[in-house]
């Protein structure tokens, strides 16, 4: 099929880009200039450049790709700082909002029969309830200040992409990713904040993470393009834990000494209120649904054997 990818320069797109090409689609590359171009010709992709946030760019590209699927993957995450959350996410608010509107606009003109897109079932899952969260469940009703902003952003790209008669759309709510290109890859800033000890567990370190290793993601992306129905999909691993599980043991694979634990007050003081919630509160999420109806299963089943895995980058 003809597929085309916007994001395809980010950490996904990097990892998802080849496989598309080695699963025998015809993949074009949705990048912003020719740094981009170069590097999407390498892994086997046609480049067309436009900006995601100008509709007459998008729908450009679109024409030229005519493709029948896109996989919208438009992100612009760096540093997360947890003190400041809404700024960390406001241009991927931006691209999941205008982004989103622009992608749906130039697909819908050119007659795009799928659409698939990245949402965020890490962050955003309501914070009640049991610990693991399916499909059905409700994203987060009554949202911390600080990330308010981020899940309506979430909430509009579901929204417009499941409510899109004319195509079939796909959501994929993608658990924290870890690999090559994110912030818990080897190596990374936030990976030697647990080794120097500077990364302590909040109050009780109940919130419960879902991990997904970012290839893994990849290949679920990948599967998304051509298996299941209209609708939602949580792509994570198989093993939910909460942060009071994780946080010991990862700094235990480091070699590092356990994390030092601090009241919740000390931790909103250091992280702020969406750092408390981070550690505190969230819920998991279920893959049950991807691998009945995607035939997809991770590669890397659990953060316990993938975490420090070294894969290299696409």
């Amino acid at each position: 099929m003809r597929v085309l990818v916007a994001g395809a320069t980010g950490a996904m797109g990097r990892q998802l880009v080849p496989r598309l090409v080695d699963a025998g689609h015809e993949v074009f590359a949705m990048v912003r200039g020719e740094s981009g171009s170069a590097g999407a010709a390498r892994s086997g992709a046609v480049p067309v450049v436009a900006d995601a946030l100008d509709r007459n760019q998008v729908e450009a590209a679109v024409r030229q790709a005519a493709p029948e699927v896109i996989v919208h993957q438009l992100t612009a995450i760096g540093h997360v700082d947890t003190r400041h959350f809404e700024r960390s996410f406001a241009a991927t608010d931006r691209l999941r909002i205008e982004g989103t509107d622009n992608l749906l606009a130039a697909a819908r003109m050119a007659g795009v029969r799928r659409v698939v897109a990245q949402s965020n079932g890490a962050f955003t899952y309501d914070r009640t309830g049991g610990p693991v969260k399916t499909e059905q469940d409700p994203l987060d009703r009554a949202p911390i200040g600080q990330m308010a902003s981020m899940i309506a952003a979430v909430e509009h790209l579901e929204k417009a992409v499941l409510g899109a008669a004319w195509t079939e759309g796909v959501v994929l709510r993608y658990g924290a990713f870890y690999g090559p290109g994110t912030s818990m890859a080897p190596g990374s800033p936030q990976v030697e904040m647990i080794r120097k000890r500077k990364f302590p567990v909040v109050g009780d370190g109940g919130g419960v993470w879902s991990f997904v290793h970012i290839a893994d993601a990849a290949e679920a992306t990948v599967a998304a393009v051509a298996n299941g129905d209209r609708g939602v999909y949580n792509i994570v691993d198989d093993d939910p834990a909460p942060v009071a599980e994780w946080l010991p043991e990862l700094a235990a694979m480091l070699g590092a000494r356990k994390p030092m634990r601090v009241p919740r007050l000390i931790g909103r003081l250091a992280a702020g209120q969406a750092g408390v919630v981070l550690m505190t509160e969230l819920r998991g999420a279920s893959n049950a649904k991807a691998k009945r109806e995607l035939g997809w299963h991770p590669t890397h089943p659990t953060w316990r054997q993938g975490l420090l895995s070294r894969v290299p980058e696409s």
